[in-house]
């Protein structure tokens, strides 16, 4: 049983403006998602799909085999978090802390529980010291953590970042390559995220989708769709630039394996500079 489940998916916005069309979509345990498109692809309206904000026009989603009704959609968005590609959005509260133990709040739970998950969303996220700031004299990346923050408070099993990077600098879409990768295998929860910038679908993605005016043009692990480049550039995306270094470098007779991370990278230039190594004598 899938955590997630879309089955013919179909979402269509007031004026017969069709944003998604018969989209098929499934997030496993323990997966981490990319779902990547240009701009208007449809990522963002799937996303709200996920957790009821918006029903479906025809079509179902399914949260661990059941659909999303009125009487289960408040266990629903418990179990499923979303961050919006604007932080603001969901930061409200006079400080951080109050805006952290929001969710939890809502949810009923007593002060001892709140605080501590609390706590442990503002360790999480490494912004223990902003806890009594106010949110909106923040950084871009700093509000992007906190509303992180708030939605790990609730505990989901289930992570939807929408362009999570947007606004964020270098140092800042590191932090969160790290964190998202830590989510995964420290925590065991399945973390879906969308994209327009490919460059950091490799240090994170297990599986990809594609997405293009709404429907998926093409699914697979992240070698599966960066072996496609022809693809990639006729929805205005691009092969990341360190597959795409290596496949130049194939091409003029350097041989070197394909690598699509910056470690694997290296080590591949490395083998590739120095030659094979004999063994050393003992």
């Amino acid at each position: 049983m899938h955590l997630i489940e879309t089955r013919n998916l179909t979402y269509i916005y007031p004026g017969n403006v069709t944003a998604l069309h018969s989209v098929n979509f499934v997030a496993p345990r323990n997966a981490r998602i990319a779902v990547i498109g240009s701009n208007g692809a449809g990522k963002s309206t799937l996303f709200k799909c996920f957790n009821g904000i918006f029903k479906p026009t025809s079509g179902s989603v399914l949260i661990r085999g059941e659909p999303i009704t009125q009487d289960n959609i408040r266990e629903v968005r418990k179990f499923v978090g979303i961050i919006f590609q604007n932080a603001d959005d969901q930061i409200f509260s006079p400080t951080v802390e109050q805006d952290v133990a929001f969710g939890p709040t809502n949810l009923g739970l007593d002060e001892e529980t709140i605080h501590h998950r609390v706590h442990e969303a503002l360790k999480l996220v490494g912004i223990e010291d902003l806890a009594h700031r106010v949110p909106h004299h923040l950084s871009g990346g700093e509000k992007k953590r906190v509303a992180i923050a708030g939605v790990i408070a609730m505990e989901p099993e289930v992570l939807v970042l929408d362009e999570p990077t947007a606004g964020l600098d270098p140092r800042g879409v590191h932090d969160l390559i790290t964190f998202i990768n830590s989510l995964s295998k420290q925590y065991g929860m399945t973390v879906i995220f969308s994209t327009h910038d490919v460059s950091m679908v490799a240090e994170v993605a297990d599986y990809v989708y594609v997405m293009n005016k709404g429907l998926f043009v093409a699914e697979g692990s992240v070698e599966d769709i960066f072996l496609q480049p022809d693809m990639l550039k006729s929805i205005r995306l691009d092969v990341p630039v360190l597959p795409k270094l290596i496949r130049s470098l194939q091409k003029n007779g350097v041989p070197i394996p394909m690598a699509y991370t910056y470690e694997d990278a290296e080590q591949a230039l490395i083998r590739a500079y120095k030659g094979p190594q004999k063994d050393t004598p003992q």
